[in-house]
């Protein structure tokens, strides 16, 4: 693309974002060849998706992925949690290359269609989509091994690891293994499964992950119908074993069943002020609608009045057509040609429960948003702004940071402070002694303690910070990326704070090689990150004195024959300090613990 062509390309998208409506919505990007290559959310289109042309804009993969953009279309919805819908339905609909997999901030696993010859099935958390076409990811363990059970017993995918191909498959390369013998394989490394009959299993596999086991259902009944037709009893009957299998499988979601079609589902949660109303639209066998609306209470309105409200309100909104609605409790209403199902079991109970459960959730949402609603929006704001300031790919609820203390190379010490949603999180502050290190080297003292931190969490299976701040420059943010990055093999991001010639903080870093981020230094942020610091700085500090001085009355008090650890601690209580003790006269001794203790103590000091 020439300069002149990539100019008219931005100008024609200005053009287009000039005229984006400032409302919540989701927008899509597509490339020259009109393949949406990118589809996300905003609050505000137009703010949001301006930010992407924004000259200042420092991220990498922000700037190659605005390279590619060649036309953008959006869909204006009414609440930010619709965006979030309709985003999810697109994302799963096109797949866009640039889109990163939808999390809840949590690793979940999801399950794996190899591209190779022969392809492999099986569950995984690490994404490259070099190696294959991905489903999920589940956040329900249980709903995907249940899943990847099924595709097992109907398929039989391989599951060697070993490279097959048509050739090698022909010069006899490969032998069987104890999987074909129990069953558990057809053996296409050996051509007793055919290429042709591997792809149609994979096929109906790949529409099972997607969702689409209906559609598989009626393919399978259309197949057993015409192998019966033609007296192939055998054949049908395995058929029909399959199709068995899938639809005992459907009827044990326990979110929609394929045989629910086109239904309302309404449910009530209320406190004395508010109540929550969430609706549930199931059509063609899968949810495709859910909202809960908040409804303030003017008089003393009963569950019943509210419920009626609401399901007038939102079929009306979301222009439903269904003949049928769950409900919880019997409502004296009528609506032309619509019926009122209150489910005690099954499917339909199983959706209600669904509902309610979202209604409580989301009431659980608000209260806990009112109560602390101005410290709350300023957190999230602050960790909003510095997400966005670096790039990280979710907001760093928990920020750790390091220092070291020592006096040359004595006593080396260090401490881990935790700062959760910006606040100190004082319980799980962290108290580290120097092992391995002699001699006054900070570098070798931070790669020491950063190392056993991490790998103790990791063992553990602790939850892992969401970044990681250097207390110092270039050099500590290089000593945690080896050990990070190299050692453990782990990715958080890692920032730095650096000092000007005075000794104050004046910059952020972050990346490798480090940049200097634009903040400034007297804003709000950069006052919570100098406060993370300045922790740090006195925590390590204090865990250091504390640290020498039982060194020291060890040295002083400890080693005097007769004298206890309560004699020490009654003399030091009283008289403050070593020195006083030491310039203590016999009479002020013997009063405070006795007259032989008191003229061992004094005879010590006194030998002279």
């Amino acid at each position: 693309m020439t300069k002149e062509e990539n100019e008219a390309r931005l100008a024609y998208l200005k053009g287009i974002v000039s005229r984006l409506p400032e409302k919540p919505g989701s927008y899509q990007y597509y490339d020259s060849e009109g393949t949406i290559i990118y589809v996300g959310k905003a609050k505000n289109l137009k703010s949001r998706v301006s930010s992407y042309f924004h000259t200042e804009v420092d991220r990498f993969k922000t700037k190659v992925l605005v390279s590619k953009i060649h036309d953008i279309s959006y869909t204006v919805v009414n609440t930010e949690e619709d965006a979030l819908l309709l985003e999810n339905s697109l994302i799963k609909k096109y797949n866009p290359r640039y889109n990163v997999l939808l999390k809840d901030g949590k690793t979940y696993p999801s399950i794996c269609v190899t591209n190779e010859p022969f392809p492999r099935i099986f569950k995984t958390r690490t994404i490259n989509k070099k190696w294959g076409t991905y489903f999920g990811p589940y956040s329900h363990i249980g709903s995907m091994n249940a899943v990847l059970e099924l595709i097992n017993k109907l398929y039989h995918p391989r599951t060697c690891r070993q490279p097959i191909t048509k050739e090698g498959i022909a010069a006899g390369k490969y032998q069987v293994c104890l999987e074909y013998h129990i069953k558990n394989c057809g053996g296409p490394c050996v051509a007793k499964q055919s290429y042709e009959n591997y792809q149609q299993n994979m096929l109906q596999a790949r529409e099972i992950l997607k969702g689409n086991t209906r559609e598989v259902l009626r393919q399978m009944r259309e197949k057993m119908q015409l192998l019966a037709e033609e007296l192939r009893f055998e054949e049908a009957e395995e058929v029909k074993r399959k199709y068995l299998l899938i639809d005992s499988f459907v009827s044990k979601s326990e979110v929609v069943s394929h045989t629910i079609d086109n239904v309302d589902v309404f449910s009530i949660t209320n406190d004395e002020k508010i109540a929550y109303i969430n609706y549930i639209h199931v059509s063609n066998g899968a949810i495709n609608q859910s909202f809960t609306f908040e409804y303030k209470k003017r008089l003393n309105e009963s569950n019943e009045e509210l419920l009626q409200l609401g399901i007038v309100e939102m079929r009306e909104r979301f222009k439903s057509n269904s003949k049928e609605i769950v409900v919880p409790f019997d409502l004296e209403m009528e609506l032309e040609g619509v019926t009122f199902t209150i489910p005690q079991r099954g499917d339909k109970k199983t959706l209600l429960d669904l509902s309610e459960m979202n209604g409580k959730q989301y009431k659980f949402d608000r209260l806990k948003q009112a109560e602390k609603l101005n410290p709350e929006q300023k957190q999230v704001r602050l960790m909003k702004e510095l997400q966005e300031k670096l790039g990280l790919p979710k907001m760093p609820y928990q920020i750790e940071c390091f220092d070291n203390s020592n006096i040359s190379g004595t006593d080396a010490v260090a401490a881990c402070v935790v700062f959760k949603s910006m606040k100190p999180s004082k319980q799980d502050y962290k108290k580290y002694n120097i092992k391995t290190v002699v001699g006054p080297d900070d570098y070798a003292s931070m790669k020491e303690v950063v190392y056993r931190r991490y790998k103790r969490l990791v063992e553990e299976e602790e939850p892992l910070p969401d970044l990681i701040v250097a207390d110092g420059g270039k050099g500590q943010m290089e000593v945690i990326r080896e050990v990070i990055q190299d050692e453990l093999n782990l990715d958080i991001p890692i920032a730095g704070l650096a000092k000007d010639n005075r000794h104050r903080t004046n910059e952020l870093l972050y990346g490798f090689p480090p940049r200097v981020i634009g903040l400034k230094t007297n804003s709000e942020l950069f006052h919570v990150l100098t406060q993370l610091q300045d922790e740090v700085h006195r925590f390590a500090i204090t865990f250091h004195r504390d640290k020498r001085s039982k060194h020291a009355l060890h040295s002083e008090l400890d080693d005097i024959q007769g004298i206890g650890p309560k004699t020490r601690d009654t003399l030091i209580d009283k008289l403050k300090s070593v020195k006083r003790i030491k310039e203590a006269d016999i009479q002020q001794l013997t009063e405070i613990i006795g007259t032989s203790k008191a003229q061992i103590i004094y005879n010590h000091f006194h030998q002279s």
